[in-house]
């Protein structure tokens, strides 16, 4: 598992021995921080596996003047938790009813339930410029991607990520409804 392409300040991430004493060395101190930024045990390990990747694409791309190994992945894990909060943030609907009903302790939402949430999206949704409406209601409710999207709409992709920031971000500044 030795990557030939790897230069002088290679990290070792590229060989067996060298992510065995990265994993048996650094894996509890960057699954603890992970822990600590995200606040969920699937979440941190997910961070460490794409810090541990990321890592290893990069290998060749290591410093040693600048920095540890450890300090290297520390940096990179940084990086790693952001995208993983930004992406949570964009798309906060990941949880699924499952995920609720074992916190919560109670059911799956009735009829009535979901009609009134249904009515209280779509009071939310009017509130929206048409254009911002029509990319949530693409990107956010049917969970279609960005360029998809942009397609069918026949704009640039990054509009379609404009106008879903834009929208989540003057919903998210009205007054809550108790």
């Amino acid at each position: 598992m030795t990557d030939n392409s790897c230069g002088a300040h290679c990290a070792r991430l590229c060989t067996t021995d060298g992510l065995a004493e990265v994993l048996a060395a650094d894996r509890g101190l960057l699954h603890w921080r992970a822990m600590r930024s995200l606040g969920d045990p699937g979440l941190a390990e997910h961070a460490v596996q794409e810090t541990l990747l990321r890592g290893w694409r990069s290998c060749r791309d290591f410093d040693a003047r600048k920095g540890s190994v450890r300090t290297w992945l520390l940096a990179i894990e940084r990086n790693v938790v952001v995208d993983i909060v930004r992406a949570r943030a964009a798309r906060p609907g990941d949880v699924g009813w499952d995920d609720i009903t074992e916190v919560a302790g109670c059911g799956k939402p009735d009829f009535a339930d979901g009609l009134v949430d249904g009515l209280f999206v779509d009071q939310l949704l009017a509130r929206l410029s048409e254009p911002q409406r029509a990319a949530v209601v693409e990107v956010i409710l049917r969970d279609r991607g960005y360029r998809e999207v942009a397609a069918d709409f026949g704009v640039p992709v990054g509009t379609v990520k404009t106008r879903v920031h834009y929208a989540l971000r003057s919903l998210r500044q009205l007054p809550e409804v108790a």
